[in-house]
């Protein structure tokens, strides 16, 4: 399991992620969009959105009884929590990874959601931002767009690079899909788990 994935707080989102069956670098990317900003790790901002967001997930506690409680300011826990609604969010969309992210941040798969300044381009809407920072941090397939290309560049080079397609500007993500690999189950048998196309 990959612990080091250059935002705060990063054993605590690769353990959640391995729960929820996701990309740790995916979730990381999500940390660092909630609460880093533009180019920097999260974790610096944990009570945001007039207030209403809580821990390194910016949970709502306008729509999640959970932000509520104290165990929203706690990282593993607050980690958890969001890897379950992500994971809920690519089961109900059918995989489509842009359309999840959306639906995180703003309730609806076609919502741009929060838009970002990265200060070299245009605003990006919130799930493209959570991909510039899942580029940056390294995610797979995204080994020649790192930060020094523009967001536009590490965006659809990543998204060529999983083969998909931009439509009008706008970057198509190729499905996410559960690939089976042999894992350690409680009594030391192999059993399958569940990762993000690349992670092989």
């Amino acid at each position: 399991m990959t612990t080091n994935l250059g935002v705060a707080y990063g054993p605590q989102i690769a353990a959640a992620a391995a729960r929820h069956h996701l990309d740790a670098r995916l979730l990381a990317a999500v940390a660092a969009q909630e609460t880093g900003g533009p180019g920097s790790s999260s974790g610096r901002n944990i009570v945001g959105d007039g207030g209403h967001g809580r821990g390194v997930f910016q949970i709502d506690d306008r729509y999640h009884p959970f932000a509520r409680t104290a165990a929203a300011m706690d990282p593993a826990r607050n980690a958890d929590y969001a890897a379950g609604l992500l994971a809920a969010s690519l089961e109900r969309y059918g995989g489509d990874v842009h359309a999840a992210l959306s639906a995180y941040n703003a309730g609806s798969p076609e919502a741009a959601g929060t838009r970002t300044d990265w200060g070299d381009g245009p605003r990006l809407g919130y799930a493209d931002s959570v991909l510039r920072h899942y580029a940056e941090l390294g995610g797979p397939g995204t080994a020649s767009t790192g930060p020094t290309a523009g967001p536009l560049d590490a965006l659809l080079g990543f998204v060529a690079l999983l083969g998909g397609s931009a439509v009008s500007g706008q970057p198509q993500l190729p499905p996410y899909r559960p690939l089976a690999q042999p894992d350690q189950n409680d009594s030391g048998d192999t059993a399958p788990a569940v990762l993000a196309d690349g992670d092989a």
